[in-house]
């Protein structure tokens, strides 16, 4: 795997947790980032155009299905809702996660794949990671305390 790749981490919500990690390229995870950071570009991006497009028109779209994997490349199935029915279109699952955020659609994983590249998840222990957390705020205080301007050039 190349240096500095995004990966978007997906997890299921119930049963046995197992994880979904998908490659996707740097202006999809910036794209799905300002997204759930609920932050406007001042110019529309292209999901954030291809969601106006769809509500001028009277789509919705109600949910992203991660459907499969071949050659190491995941597979997305877009369900929309139209006037004249319900459609499904396929497309990147950077893509399809990236207009999910926009229309605050779920994400689904077929179960099929979830068992072939499914990873468990560690057990999880939530006083562990709010002390990891506490530790890493501290630290960051005290840099933040000492630190100086002339710190960051150099001499």
């Amino acid at each position: 795997m190349p240096a500095n790749t995004p990966v978007v981490l997906l997890r299921e919500s119930t049963g046995r947790n197992r994880l979904l990690p998908i490659l996707i390229g740097a202006p999809e995870a910036n794209a799905i980032h300002l997204a759930l950071e609920g932050l406007t570009p001042p110019r529309p991006m292209t999901h954030d155009l291809f969601r106006h497009v769809l509500e001028a028109v009277n789509v919705n779209l109600v949910r992203v299905v991660i459907t499969e994997i071949k050659e190491h490349t995941y597979y997305a199935d877009l369900h929309l809702t139209t006037p004249y029915g319900d459609l499904v279109v396929s497309g990147r699952p950077s893509d399809a996660i990236a207009l999910a955020t926009r229309f605050s659609a779920p994400i689904f994983a077929e179960e099929a794949l979830l068992d072939e590249v499914g990873q468990e998840a560690a057990a999880e222990d939530d006083d562990d990671d709010e002390q990891v957390a506490e530790e890493i705020l501290d630290e960051f205080h005290d840099f933040i305390e000492s630190v100086k301007p002339e710190d960051f050039f150099e001499s």
